[in-house]
């Protein structure tokens, strides 16, 4: 069995039930640590229990950066196998908007905060748009799903919702409000940024700048969890307890403004990735479950065992 996500509405006991049932069967656990702490849930202690449970019972720790397993082995004492995280935007749509990238006459750079999951800040518009509006032929762009904006929804934030319309009114950065974006909506919106900014308060690793490096736009991520350790083209700008540092925010945004190469891997480095991790699973898949065969005395007494009946 091998665990990525999904598991946020069971319990530690559940959790251990699990282990112990996977265990009585002599079924390998593979745990892959994409969050060490969980982005929708304003309180750690729930994933933090699980993760008690999850760690030090996996047969095999998987993690995605370097980081991130030095905190496994610091919290739990536990090595983890560190292997990155693959392509998001499939090869053909990543080449073929790599090959077209234009960065035009002016620069854009976006914040999307989704549905507001509780690892957003939208503090980080403020600062965001005076450093926009010092810089010449750049825009500011924040998208955000229906469901906080619409007074009608059960998920309406009134006061966030007059805050960005009176943002777009002043002309601080253009607001695009829509329901969710298919696949291919969200790698056009992307592959439309010149960088993509993360407004995260917390987390640990992230699929979404992921996706941003694949269609080849920058992203400036913050200094917490281990973002910076996925990719080394990323900027890295400090969070404070207010928000955000703005001058190490303007220092992020003009160094990647600067830059001329596409970042992360094309096409060719991504798919070379891609079989790389695929044959370093099967040789985990393949060691594990060698090791959990019986022994040849077990076995031949099971044989006997069926025979006689």
């Amino acid at each position: 069995m091998h665990l990525h996500f999904g598991f946020d509405a069971i319990g530690p006991q559940q959790m251990r039930e699990l282990v112990a049932e996977l265990r009585r069967h002599r079924k390998p656990l593979v745990y892959t640590v994409h969050d060490l702490i969980n982005p929708h849930q304003q309180d750690p202690a729930a994933h933090r229990a699980l993760l008690d449970v999850l760690i030090p019972e996996a047969d095999t720790l998987i993690t995605l950066t370097s980081g991130a397993a030095r905190e496994i082995h610091d919290r739990w004492g536990v090595h983890a196998k560190v292997l990155p995280h693959p392509h998001v935007v499939d090869f053909e749509t990543m080449e073929r908007i790599r090959a077209s990238r234009d960065p035009g006459p002016c620069r854009r750079i976006g914040v999307h905060l989704k549905s507001l999951r509780p690892n957003m800040d939208p503090r980080i518009l403020a600062p965001l748009a005076r450093i926009t509006a010092r810089l010449p032929r750049v825009k500011l762009q924040v998208n955000i799903h229906t469901q906080p904006m619409n007074p009608e929804h059960a998920e309406y934030q009134p006061q966030l919702a007059r805050m960005l319309q009176a943002g777009a009114e002043a002309g601080q950065w253009k607001l695009v409000v829509h329901e969710y974006f298919s696949e291919p909506e969200l790698f056009a919106y992307l592959a439309s940024l010149d960088i993509s900014v993360l407004p995260y308060r917390f987390g640990t690793h992230s699929g979404w700048l992921e996706a941003a490096l694949d269609v080849g736009t920058h992203v400036a991520v913050p200094d917490c969890g281990h973002y910076t350790d996925q990719d080394a083209s990323l900027a890295q700008f400090r969070l404070t307890s207010g928000g955000v540092d703005e001058d190490s925010l303007d220092q992020a945004v003009r160094s990647l403004l600067r830059r001329k190469d596409l970042p992360g891997l094309d096409a060719t480095g991504r798919r070379i990735q891609r079989q790389y991790l695929a044959n370093t699973h099967h040789e985990v898949y393949a060691e594990l479950m060698i090791n959990r065969q019986p022994d040849a005395s077990n076995h031949l007494a099971d044989i006997r065992g069926h025979a006689d009946a």
